[in-house]
C-alpha cells in the first residue's frame, strides 16, 4: 500500500524545541502589537452602522456607486465590489451623529434617482445599533475565551493538568496569531469572523487530543525513557494521520479561500491560518509545555552507614 509518511519516522521535533519557542514568541508579539496598536477593523456587526447590497442590471464603476451615495449626504462611504462582473456592491455605512435611522432608504432613493428605479434591486440591508453593536463585541470575546477556557479543563479532566496547561496555552496562542494575521491584511472583524476563530479552537483541540492520548499511552508503557524521547516518539506515530487529517482539512478551506467568493474571504482566510498554526502549536507549544512541567522524582537518598559504637 502506498504510504505518505514511512512507519518508523524519527524525526526529532523536540530538537527543534528552542527555535520553534523563539518563533512563537515573535509571532504571538507581533500580533499583539497589531491588535493593541493598530487595532482589528470591526465590520457593522460590532461597529454599528448599515450595509447596503445593491445589484445594478449593468456593470457600474466604484466611483459611481461612491458618487450615489455621497449625493445622499454619506461623505465617507465604505464602497465595495461584490463579484467579478461589476454589477453587485457591498456599501457600507459606519454610525453617525444620524443614527443609522433612515440610512438604507437614503441610499437606495439615491441610487434608484442617479441609474433608474428598474435598473437596481437591493438584495439585503443590515442595520445595526451601537448598544447592540457593543453587545455583540463583548460576547464574541467572552465566547472565544470560554471556548479556550473550558477545552483546556476538557484536556486537563481527560489525561492530566500539565497537559490541560499546554492545550489552553497553545489554542490562546493559535487564536491570538490567527487575529493578528486578520489585522495585517486589513480583514474585517464581524460575527463570520468569530464562528471562524471558534472554528480554528475546535480545530486546535482536536489535534491536541490525539497527540496527548498518544504521548500518555506511551508513557504508561515506557516509564524509563525520557519524557522528550517518549513525545518525540508519540509525535512521530501520529505524523501520517496529523498530514493526512489536516491537509486534507487544509486543502478544503484553500478552495473555499480560492473560491468560495470575497464575502467568504475572511472566514476562509482564518481557517487556513489556523489550520497551519494550530499543527505546529500541537507539537511545539502544547508539547513543549508538557515537558516543561515533567519533573522526575527525586533520586532516593543514599542510606548512611550506622555509626560503630565505640
Amino acid at each position: 500500500m502506498f504510504e505518505i509518511i514511512p512507519p518508523n519516522t524519527k524525526f526529532d521535533f523536540i530538537g527543534w524545541q528552542k527555535p520553534a519557542l523563539g518563533v512563537s514568541l515573535v509571532l504571538v508579539a507581533l500580533s499583539l502589537a497589531l491588535l493593541l496598536g493598530v487595532g482589528p477593523k470591526l465590520g457593522i456587526d460590532f461597529a454599528g452602522g448599515s450595509v447596503i447590497h445593491p445589484r445594478f442590471a449593468n456593470a457600474k464603476q466604484t466611483d459611481e456607486v461612491r458618487a450615489a451615495v455621497r449625493d445622499a449626504g454619506f461623505s465617507d462611504p465604505d464602497i465595495q465590489e461584490f463579484g467579478k462582473e461589476g454589477k453587485e456592491f457591498l456599501i457600507r455605512v459606519p454610525l453617525s451623529a444620524q443614527g443609522v435611522e433612515n440610512v438604507s432608504e437614503r441610499i437606495s432613493g439615491a441610487l434608484r434617482d442617479k441609474f433608474g428605479a428598474d435598473q437596481v434591486e437591493i438584495l439585503r440591508v443590515e442595520s445595526v445599533g451601537p448598544r447592540v453593536g457593543e453587545t455583540l463585541r463583548e460576547r464574541a470575546i467572552l465566547a472565544i475565551l470560554f471556548a479556550t477556557l473550558m477545552m483546556g479543563i476538557y484536556i486537563w479532566v481527560r489525561f492530566e493538568w500539565r497537559y490541560g496547561v499546554g492545550t489552553g496555552a497553545a489554542i490562546l496562542h493559535d487564536v491570538i496569531i490567527v487575529a493578528g494575521c486578520l489585522v495585517a491584511f486589513g480583514y474585517e472583524f464581524d460575527l463570520n469572523i468569530v464562528a471562524a476563530l471558534l472554528t480554528v479552537v475546535g480545530f486546535s483541540v482536536n489535534d491536541k487530543v490525539v497527540v496527548s492520548d498518544r504521548i500518555r499511552e506511551a508513557r504508561q508503557k515506557d516509564r524509563r525513557s525520557p519524557l522528550a524521547t517518549i513525545i518525540n516518539r508519540s509525535v512521530n506515530e501520529t505524523l501520517s494521520r496529523t498530514i493526512l487529517t489536516n491537509g486534507t482539512a487544509f486543502l478544503a478551506v484553500l478552495s473555499l479561500y480560492l473560491l468560495g467568493g470575497s464575502v467568504l474571504h475572511g472566514f476562509a482566510f482564518s481557517l487556513v491560518i489556523g489550520s497551519i498554526i494550530g499543527t505546529y502549536s500541537s507539537i511545539y507549544v502544547a508539547s513543549t509545555i508538557v515537558l516543561f512541567f515533567d519533573r522526575p522524582a527525586t533520586a532516593p537518598r543514599a542510606a548512611v552507614p550506622a555509626a560503630r559504637r565505640s
